[in-house]
């Protein structure tokens, strides 16, 4: 406990899963949580639950994919607070949009605007606020930003793009003192993966969410509380000399080349889920 005592944290996307799972886990260690999403209605419970477990948070709305917006977000927060300690730029967005030829614009550019444009706006305009004292940064990238998902190239391409925007970062200033490293979930049980495929009580979102059990190594989805304690170690002390690392977690799934072996013993390998 209290391995973020006295910083102030900014977390976006912390409405609702990874993010929320987050907000929680900074506040228990010490934090003052700075919670911004464009869901009020959500963001406003993780906040009176933080408070309701006697942390420090509060909720701000933000749409990371709006200049403007993180403009005067982060005119805000310079007013109320002067510095920040931690960024987490985790809010995302992903939706399948077919073959690239089939790819709608507007969808490609959305992915993008939130996911990628997003994780740059919020660095930009927030970075001054740790300059002088330096801080960690955290982006929220995906297994999916290393390897490639069947009609998903506007997220493939976002994340990737994120994996390597945060090694630029990492290299832009690490003489201020500011870490930078992005986390790579794999399949995490998310309301995000609920809008994808359906929830567990559907029949698409019941077999994507077996499928992937089967193909995970450790044979199971991840739990958002467990990428919030890698979110922890990056913005702790713990990790004060890691910088432009990618930390993937992903249950194991990037660690193998082919599940040809898998396919082949298919009942064997089946019984090692939970």
């Amino acid at each position: 406990m209290g391995r973020l005592e006295n910083k102030t944290a900014v977390i976006t996307g912390a409405a609702t899963g990874i993010g929320q799972a987050t907000a929680e886990i900074f506040a228990r260690e010490g934090a003052h949580v700075i919670c911004a999403d464009i869901n009020e209605e959500q963001m406003k419970k993780t906040v009176e639950r933080i408070k309701g477990n006697g942390g420090q948070a509060e909720a701000w709305h933000l749409d990371v994919s709006s200049e403007k917006n993180v403009i005067e977000f982060s005119e805000k927060v310079k007013e109320k607070h002067g510095v920040i300690h931690i960024l987490f730029n985790n809010a995302g967005v992903d939706q399948q949009g077919g073959k690239v030829h089939e790819y709608p614009v507007d969808l490609f550019d959305k992915i993008i605007a939130v996911d990628l444009r997003g994780t740059f706006l919020t660095s930009k305009y927030l970075i001054p606020l740790m300059l002088e004292h330096g801080g960690s940064i955290i982006n929220t990238s995906s297994m999916s930003g290393r390897a490639a998902d069947l009609d998903r190239s506007g997220y493939n391409a976002a994340k990737g793009g994120i994996t390597n925007f945060t090694r630029a970062m990492a290299i832009d200033y690490a003489r201020d003192g500011i870490r930078v490293n992005s986390l790579s979930p794999g399949t995490i049980e998310t309301p995000l993966i609920d809008e994808l495929v359906g929830s567990k009580q559907e029949n698409m979102g019941e077999q994507f969410r077996e499928a992937n059990k089967w193909i995970t190594p450790l044979g199971r989805l991840g739990r958002p509380e467990e990428m919030a304690t890698v979110a922890l170690f990056l913005a702790s002390d713990d990790s004060s000399y890691v910088t432009g690392e990618d930390i993937t977690a992903d249950g194991g799934i990037m660690a193998y080349t082919w599940p040809g072996k898998m396919l082949i013993e298919q009942e064997k390998w089946k019984k090692g889920t939970e």
